[in-house]
């Protein structure tokens, strides 16, 4: 068969075939060093904190890690994760899918959770198991998922592990009572000493066991810093199992030796700070400002979170100083991230996440390790999809073709090459609640009603965007080239649309983002990583700025279906979420034959 003689149907079906080789080949040669000898294969080290945030400056006050980590390595200041809470975040993370794939988008049952996550056949199909058939010995402390209790922690044990030592429910996030599971034996409470001292001493007792072995090694340390601490009365009740909807959230507690420490520290007054105005969309444009009360309050709770992160530096720094004493730092890589990001006072709002604004997305992204540039930061968009790829491929094994994400380039010519070919999406999307941490709430109550949003975030060459669709059909736009701290949503009513955007008629550049996100929210693959290719088959259009080309716009403002729900839910109901991109029948067709295409 000629492919000139191709339908487009054909050429469409023929083209997705074809992606995954020619993208490969085109990033796969600098993405790692280029003398890494399979036999000597490194070992990896994955430091994930809980809350973490990027825009709040937390990084400022961790000096062992910028000694350790950012001097040393690459920081990539454009990594998201790709849903704003804990368990779904994870799972992502560890699966390399977005939650609409696995399902898994909740804390806790019916719609998240580590049960949710054994149900949806995960357990047997994410990272550790597949570094273990690499040839890797995997060890884990600190949290895995929410939801993973005292009560189901061998229904069933999570797999992939040569060891762990788990954080569980009800008393992950009580700092000075946690419960740790080690291995198949029976849960241990360390009542009266600080979880974080605890996590230190288990993650290096698993580096020594590592060192000992005569294979390549896996360490997974997640501490719960800097997250709230947490109280759950109602845990094991038949109706509310979880004890969500009733936990206690009030600031961390930091280790006794830091809990003097930065007396006269703030949030940061940046001009999204309890603005005069309300911003954003939904619920959130509805909140009032808060009082000095408020804000004091605030100030002592990011206090708190900052005092409490001087644990996760000097667990940073003792690892390091393992990794010298056994020799192993030059074959080694160290991963440092957070699960999602963390707002205290942006737009009004109460300390907390599950929002789609940079405070909660934007998040830290630290490696270090063989061939990776030291004292560097990295401008590209990477996410959390991304992390599954990157390390499968360091461990030597092959990618798998239900990844939702693409490998990081870890060489300075990866990167280099990365800026001129990679993506510059990122899927962002959320179901379910929105919580109030703290003393502060609304009359609303600490638990706000639905909060299930679909979005895309853009950060491309001369542009920089956030579009998101509301499950109430709202639509919020901000262009955060000239508005950064995403004041001004551009789709509102209250708010002037400019006559043009990127040069081009406003409605004309919004039908683009529009119909990426319509793409992208039920992605599956490769079309997470190349949506454009899913609308233009013939490879002609590879970002934003080539999709506004006069010549689409028929199909864009006419032809394109248009991001919907036809209603909320709490969870991932894909009648709820309105049409769906089926590939064929909503691509860019101008004939029957290939030529036309391009």
């Amino acid at each position: 068969m000629k492919l000139t003689h191709l339908t487009p149907v054909w050429a469409w079906q023929l083209s997705l075939l074809l992606l995954p080789l020619s993208a490969a080949a085109q990033t796969q040669r600098p993405l790692f060093p280029a003398n890494q000898e399979a036999t000597t294969k490194p070992n990896i080290i994955f430091i994930l904190t809980d809350d973490q945030d990027l825009h709040l400056q937390s990084l400022d006050y961790l000096p062992l890690i910028k000694r350790r980590l950012v001097d040393q390595g690459t920081l990539y200041t454009h990594h998201y994760c790709t849903t704003a809470l804990c368990c779904p975040s994870r799972v992502s993370l560890w699966t390399g899918k977005q939650a609409h794939n696995t399902n898994v988008t909740d804390v806790a049952p019916p719609h998240g959770g580590y049960p949710k996550f054994v149900s949806q056949g995960l357990n047997s199909a994410y990272l550790p198991v597949w570094l273990q058939e690499a040839g890797y010995d995997t060890y884990y402390t600190g949290k895995l998922f929410n939801a993973h209790t005292v009560d189901n922690y061998l229904s069933p044990r999570p797999a992939g592990f040569n060891g762990s030592d788990f954080l569980l429910d009800p008393f992950t996030y009580s700092y000075l009572n946690s419960t740790f599971q080690r291995n198949n034996e029976e849960p241990v409470s360390y009542e009266g000493q600080h979880s974080m001292d605890v996590l230190t001493s288990k993650a290096l007792g698993f580096l020594d066991d590592a060192a000992k072995g005569d294979r390549p090694f896996f360490l997974g340390i997640a501490p719960v810093a800097p997250h709230s601490n947490v109280e759950i009365p109602s845990f094991g009740s038949t109706s509310n199992s979880s004890g969500v909807h009733d936990a206690v959230f009030s600031a961390p507690i930091p280790a006794k030796r830091h809990e003097h420490l930065f007396p006269d520290a703030k949030v940061p007054r940046t001009e999204n700070f309890n603005p005069e105005s309300p911003s954003g969309a939904n619920w959130v444009r509805d909140l009032p400002r808060q009082t000095r009360e408020n804000v004091d309050y605030n100030d002592h709770f990011y206090r708190q979170r900052l005092r409490t992160l001087q644990s996760v530096d000097e667990l940073v720094d003792d690892i390091f100083r393992h990794l010298e004493s056994y020799g192993l730092l030059s074959n080694t890589y160290i991963f440092y991230t957070s699960d999602n990001g963390y707002h205290i006072g942006q737009h009004r709002l109460q300390p907390g996440k599950e929002c789609g604004f940079e405070e909660d997305i934007n998040i830290p992204l630290i490696i270090r390790g063989p061939g990776v540039p030291s004292n560097t930061t990295a401008s590209i968009v990477t996410t959390h999809i991304d992390l599954a790829p990157t390390l499968l491929q360091l461990a030597g094994s092959p990618l798998r073709a239900d990844f939702d994400g693409e490998a990081i380039p870890l060489t300075a010519e990866g990167l280099e090459e990365a800026s001129e070919y990679r993506h510059e999406h990122v899927t962002v999307e959320y179901w379910g609640f929105a919580a109030f941490e703290g003393e502060y709430y609304p009359d609303g109550g600490r638990i706000l009603g639905n909060n299930t949003y679909k979005a895309v975030r853009v950060v491309g060459s001369g542009y920089s965007f956030y579009y998101a669709v509301w499950c109430n059909n709202e639509h919020e736009l901000y262009d955060l080239t000239t508005d950064p701290q995403q004041l001004k949503n551009l789709l509102h009513p209250d708010e002037v649309a400019p006559a043009t955007l990127l040069g081009v008629p406003f409605e004309k550049a919004v039908s683009r983002l529009d119909a990426l996100l319509f793409v992208l929210k039920s992605c599956k693959g490769q079309t997470c990583v190349r949506p454009w290719h899913a609308l233009h088959p013939a490879g002609n259009v590879q970002n934003l700025h080539d999709a506004l080309a006069a010549r689409y716009d028929d199909f864009y403002l006419k032809e394109q279906k248009k991001v919907s729900y036809d209603r909320c839910e709490m969870g991932y109901i894909v009648d709820a979420e309105g049409p769906q991109f089926e590939g064929v029948g909503l691509v860019y067709r101008h004939g029957t034959r290939w030529s036309d295409w391009v």
